[in-house]
């Protein structure tokens, strides 16, 4: 199963807990595109601008994915990932084979017992309709199998595999 890894990315810190935790779910066979990791290959002749380049490759991570794991930490959502969760959003709406969003919050920073703020209303809106919300990989791991299997079940994966 593919799924996207959305998540903040710009410090080596979430980067590397980011590339630790697809890690873990590659070695439980789940297929992560994961942005930072994805080769930027500059060809010569493309007039795209950097940010063009970067919403082309990552849209078509969201685009090919079955399901989307976000990181949803800090005071606030980051601004890139809350547009992947949107993006996603949409999609879902007319592609059956993409099964929902695991968002990952474990700052004790906000929620419940933190003293920040908790998770915009609209981004936790749109992730308690079509997903759930975890605190720890492990848990978002458990639902991210669940789904593998209602594909497989559905014969969605075996249907791509043959296509491939």
């Amino acid at each position: 199963m593919k799924i996207y890894f959305a998540g903040p990315l710009f410090t080596p810190y979430e980067r590397e807990y980011i590339s630790k935790s697809a890690q873990v779910l590659r070695e439980n066979g789940i297929d992560p595109f994961v942005p930072h990791e994805s080769p930027k290959v500059e060809l010569p002749d493309d007039t795209r601008s950097r940010a063009k380049r970067c919403f082309d490759n990552d849209f078509k991570g969201i685009s090919e994915a079955h399901a989307m794991l976000a990181i949803v930490n800090g005071t606030e959502v980051d601004d890139g990932t809350a547009a992947e969760i949107g993006i996603f959003y949409a999609l879902m709406k007319t592609d059956p084979a993409k099964k929902g969003i695991v968002a990952l919050h474990n700052d004790f920073r906000t929620g419940e017992a933190g003293e920040g703020k908790g998770l915009n209303s609209f981004v936790l809106g749109c992730l308690r309709e079509v997903g759930v919300i975890c605190k720890t990989v492990e848990e978002a791991l458990e639902h991210l199998k669940a789904w593998k299997q209602a594909l497989s079940d559905e014969g969605v994966l075996q249907e791509e595999e043959a296509a491939a």
